[in-house]
Formats: structure tokens, C-alpha cells, sequence
């Protein structure tokens, strides 16, 4: 399916066929212009970036590199192919035909879900706004100014369903999500995790790894929905979330092998001589990572849910790769073990799988950032380093569900208050190491090299060499 660039709006969805959709996204689409001013790459407007623009939604179309100065970057709405006879495959409705039409009693539920996503995607865009005065290469700013663009486009994939498929509400729905701002005292973001900062790219690259794995994990759900046009969207909308959680796994495997090669330069793992070196030390990591992945996992709600259960008995929100599960699809006398506390203890229970639909998602989402993790630890021992990093108890600072308020350390283990206060130095991002962190970051833009604290890449982008000049300051 071609992407029509001839339009102001750039669409496969046929917009120039409903008149009044068209004109009610034109409306907006200033708007967003406006915010994408305000809030986008700061100092960036006149840059040309190596950038990847979708001209197509088939594999081969999707991928076309070139100059674009960011804001004339052609945001628009693209939606997969249309699965002929798609069925829904799980809930109440499962076999029946996938609605091309929003059934009216699950209206509110799916555009809670349509702006709860949206919100996201400009959430992350004001987040990482201050990044590129920092960029340890031009390699890194392109690729930060890319996952800028896409998350500005995901914005827009949402902002059609809301126009095309709510009414009016839908559009003051789309109005909002332009006004909220990430970390605003009076008017922030939905979610927790998109009202944190993003001061350093150490946390730059730790968000791309794990906040949009999470992302990677909604948009598999919703993917599968029985509402096929948010199906659609969110299909497409992953081939372009792969290349954001690249960046912040190939980030952290870089700052790893710089560390690791000034530790075997230097005979040294003393975190203090690496500071003074310049580098990030992996215990800092550790800490970086324990945060990161803590705040994340709140992102998929409470252990237990009655709206999840809802979402999946109606068809709205399935699971991780549905179609390859081996039970029934509708869940209504099965269980799956979540935790609780007993005592002084952790233990395992059985809950009905239904409302457990929250915690299922989060442990596949967690044997995925295992195995990244995994990946990471491999750059430690190919450079002889005897050093680990390791995922967290997925109860350790949590802020959302069973163990909201709870002291867990990161092993697992229940703590007072005073053993807490004693070792959470050991365990989170100190002051100290935010500061040590934010006074690695000066901006490196000669073309070909890159800060003292992080490797350069083995590969270029597209198949460009490394020193290809990746942003032309003009």
C-alpha cells in the first residue's frame, strides 16, 4: 500500500475521499506544527537529517533514507493492509468478524485506550527535548532525531482514530493531547513514566530500552484487537518501534565496551578511577538499570485488573502474540500464579488468569528485557571483565499494584525502612551519580567522533559509514 505524499497529509487510509475528516485533521495539524515548535529537538529546526521516511507500508517501502530538515518531515497516517475475513481470535467475540466500526458499548473503553497510547508517543518527544545540545556524535543525534519524527508520527496514527472513529469527543480527546505536558505540575502526562526526566543520554538510551520495550509489548496487544483498524495501526506502528529499542540496547552495549576498555587499558575497576577517566562505571549502570526497568514494569498496571479482564473479554486488547498461544482464548476457568506477600515472604498464588491479563503481559515483557540484558553481558565478557548486570525483583520499587509501598530489595528479598535507608545508595541512582553522569555531556558533532564515555557503533545507518555526516548544520 502506497503512501500518498501529493496530500497535505500524507495517507494510505483514502483521506481525501471523507472531506470532513480531511479538513478536521488539517485543522489540527497546525497545532501540532505549533507543539512540535515548542517542544520538539530544541535548537534543531535548520538541521538536515539522514532521516527514514515511510513511502510505502510493505517491507520494502517503509525504509527511504534522506536530508530532511525535521520540520518539513512528511508525518502522516499509515495503516497496515487490510486482512481479508479477519477474525477476532480471543474473548467473548472470538471467531466473529473483526469491527470495522466501533461497537457503541465499547466506545468509551477503546478511546480510553487510543488516548492513554497517544498520550505516550509526544510525552516521549518532550522528554528527550534537551537531549541533542548534549550528543555524544552525530551517529547518536540522527538517531535520536529519528525516534523524535516517529514518535511525532505514532502521535498522528492515533490522533486519526480519534478523529475518524469518536466525534466530537474524539477530537477534543486529540486537542488534549497537544496541551498536556511531561512533568507539568497542573497538567502532565497519564502515565508515571512519562512524567520522568531525561536529563542524560546514559538515561536516553536506558528509556529506548525499556520504556519502549514496553511500548513494544502494548502495541503486540493491540495489535491483536478485535476493533481492526487500531489492529491495523499498531502493526505499523511496531516496525518502526524496533529501531527505538536498537538505539537504546546498541547505546548501553557501547558505554559498556568504552568502560570495559578503559578498565583492561587501565588494570582498574575502582569506580573512582573511572570517574576520574571519564567513563561510566558499571556498578553506576547497575543503578541506572534498577530504575529504569522499575519504573517501567508500573507501566503495565496492577498485578490484578478488572479492566484488563474487561479489555480481553470484549475483544478490545488481547495478549502478547495471541495466535501462538495454546489455550483457549477465552480464559474463563483458567488461572496464572501472581505475586503476593505473606508475612515477612513473597509467595505464589493462582488468580484467575482474566484479571491476571496485566501480569502476563509484564512477565513476557520481562523475559524479553532478560535476554537483552543478557545481550549487554556478553560485551563484559568478551573484554574479560568479570562483571554482570542483573534485571531486578520485579517487586523492587514499585509503585503501582501488590507492592506499591513495599521495601523490596533487589533480590527479592522484603527489608525494614532502616536496611532500605542504609542500601538504597547501592541500589538507585545517587545524586552524586546523577551529577557524575551529567558532566560527561558535552555535544560532539565533528563528523566521525564520538564522546570520550561510549564506543562508536560497529555499523552505520542504512549502510552508511561511520563518519558519514548523519547532520548538516546549516
Amino acid at each position: 500500500m502506497n503512501i500518498d505524499y501529493s496530500q497535505k497529509i500524507p495517507n494510505n487510509v483514502g483521506l481525501s475521499d471523507d472531506r470532513t475528516l480531511q479538513r478536521a485533521l488539517e485543522h489540527w495539524q497546525p497545532e501540532f506544527l505549533n507543539w512540535w515548535a515548542d517542544m520538539g529537538p530544541e535548537g534543531s529546526t535548520a538541521f538536515d537529517v539522514y532521516l527514514r521516511t515511510a513511502v510505502s507500508v510493505d517491507p520494502a517501502g517503509w525504509a527511504n533514507f534522506g536530508y530532511v530538515k525535521m520540520p518539513d518531515y512528511r508525518w502522516g497516517i499509515f495503516l497496515n493492509p487490510a486482512e481479508t475475513d479477519r477474525r477476532i481470535g480471543f474473548g467473548d467475540h472470538k471467531g466473529e468478524p473483526a469491527w470495522q466500526e466501533i461497537p457503541g458499548e465499547y466506545r468509551a473503553n477503546l478511546r480510553r485506550i487510543v488516548v492513554t497510547q497517544g498520550d505516550t508517543e509526544p510525552a516521549s518527544v518532550e522528554q528527550q527535548r534537551h537531549l541533542g545540545l548534549t550528543a555524544p556524535s552525530l551517529y547518536d543525534l540522527r538517531n535520536l532525531f529519528q525516534i523524535n519524527v516517529e514518535e511525532g508520527r505514532h502521535l498522528w496514527a492515533m490522533v486519526y482514530l480519534l478523529h475518524r472513529y469518536f466525534g466530537r469527543d474524539g477530537r477534543e480527546e486529540a486537542e488534549a493531547l497537544l496541551e498536556r505536558r511531561s512533568g507539568d505540575q497542573d497538567n502532565p502526562r497519564i502515565l508515571g513514566a512519562f512524567n520522568e526526566r531525561t536529563p542524560d543520554w546514559l538515561s536516553f538510551f536506558m528509556f529506548t530500552f525499556f520504556t519502549d520495550r514496553d511500548g513494544k509489548f502494548q502495541l503486540c496487544a493491540l495489535a491483536e484487537s478485535g476493533f481492526d483498524p487500531l489492529a491495523r495501526t499498531t502493526k505499523f506502528m511496531l516496525t518502526e518501534e524496533a529501531h527505538h529499542m536498537f538505539v537504546g540496547e546498541s547505546g548501553i552495549a557501547r558505554i559498556l565496551q568504552r568502560t570495559c576498555e578503559v578498565m583492561n587499558q587501565h588494570k582498574t575497576d575502582d569506580p573512582a578511577k573511572l570517574r576520574a577517566l571519564g567513563v561510566m562505571d558499571l556498578p553506576t549502570i547497575q543503578r541506572y538499570l534498577n530504575f529504569h526497568y522499575s519504573v517501567t514494569i508500573d507501566l503495565f498496571g496492577a498485578d490484578l485488573s478488572s479492566n484488563a479482564a474487561t479489555f480481553y473479554s470484549t475483544g478490545i486488547k488481547g495478549r502478547f502474540e495471541e495466535s501462538k498461544l495454546g489455550d483457549d482464548h477465552v480464559l474463563k476457568d483458567a488461572t496464572y500464579p501472581v505475586l503476593e506477600i505473606s508475612g515477612s515472604e513473597i509467595v505464589t498464588r493462582e488468580a484467575p488468569a482474566l484479571n491476571a491479563l496485566n501480569e502476563k503481559l509484564r512477565d513476557d515483557y520481562i523475559r524479553d528485557t532478560m535476554a537483552g540484558v543478557g545481550r549487554w553481558n556478553k560485551v563484559m565478557q568478551k573484554n574479560g571483565i568479570d562483571f554482570q548486570l542483573t534485571v531486578p525483583h520485579k517487586a523492587f520499587h514499585r509503585q503501582i499494584g501488590t507492592f506499591s509501598g513495599v521495601r523490596v530489595a533487589p533480590d527479592g528479598s522484603i527489608v525494614g525502612q532502616a536496611e532500605w535507608d542504609a542500601k538504597v545508595r547501592s541500589w538507585l541512582p545517587t545524586e552524586e551519580d546523577k551529577a557524575y553522569v551529567q558532566s560527561l555531556m558535552g555535544r560532539v558533532v565533528d563528523v566521525g567522533k564520538f564522546a570520550n564515555w561510549i564506543a562508536p557503533p560497529p555499523l552505520g545507518i542504512n549502510k552508511q559509514a561511520i563518519d558519514f555526516e548523519y547532520v548538516r548544520f546549516n
